[in-house]
C-alpha cells in the first residue's frame, strides 16, 4: 500500500562519520529520514523556502525541458528500501495529439524529492519503506527549539 507523504524539513541526522543531511518525510504518521548529498539538500531546502536561484538548476532545467516538450510529473515514489538504499521513481506523462502517455523512471530520492518540491507534485511511500525506516515522529528533532521548521 501507497501513503501521501510530505516533506517536513531538511536537515542533518546523525552517522557514526558525523552528520549527514537528509529530507525527513512524514508518512502513515511517522517520520522517514532519507539522507542526501550537502548540495541535494541545499537544493529542496532552497526549493521549499521558494529561494530563487540566480541560474537554473539541475532539478529546474529538467522540469523546463519536460514542460517545453509537453510533459509533466504526476507524482514520485520512495517505493524501496534495500541494505539502507533507498529507491525512487518518477511517474510522468507527455500528451501526443491530446492523449496523455505514462513513462516511469527509475530516480535517487533525493532527485526525486526535489522535482516534487519543485513542481509540488504528490509524494507517495510504501508501506515497506515506512515499516523499515519510519521513525516516531518524537524522535526527529529539527533543531534548538524543534518547532518542525527542518531549517527551511
Amino acid at each position: 500500500m501507497e501513503h501521501e507523504a510530505e516533506v517536513v524539513g531538511v536537515g542533518a541526522g546523525s552517522a557514526p562519520s558525523g552528520d549527514v543531511p537528509a529530507v525527513i518525510l512524514s508518512a502513515r504518521g511517522e517520520y522517514v529520514p532519507i539522507f542526501v548529498s550537502g548540495d541535494q539538500a541545499r537544493s529542496i531546502g532552497m526549493a521549499l523556502e521558494g529561494e530563487p536561484f540566480d541560474r537554473p538548476l539541475t532539478h529546474d532545467l529538467l522540469v523546463s525541458i519536460l514542460t517545453e516538450f509537453g510533459g509533466a510529473i504526476d507524482r514520485v515514489r520512495v517505493d524501496d528500501l534495500h541494505d539502507g538504499t533507498f529507491y525512487a521513481k518518477v511517474d510522468a506523462e507527455r500528451y501526443d495529439d491530446g492523449e496523455p502517455e505514462g513513462f516511469v523512471f527509475d530516480a535517487r530520492p533525493s532527485d526525486a524529492l526535489a522535482l516534487a518540491v519543485r513542481v509540488d507534485c504528490p509524494i507517495v511511500v510504501t508501506d515497506e519503506v515506512v515499516d523499515e525506516a519510519g521513525r516516531p515522529p518524537d524522535s526527529v528533532r529539527f533543531g534548538e527549539d524543534d518547532d518542525r521548521s527542518g531549517g527551511r
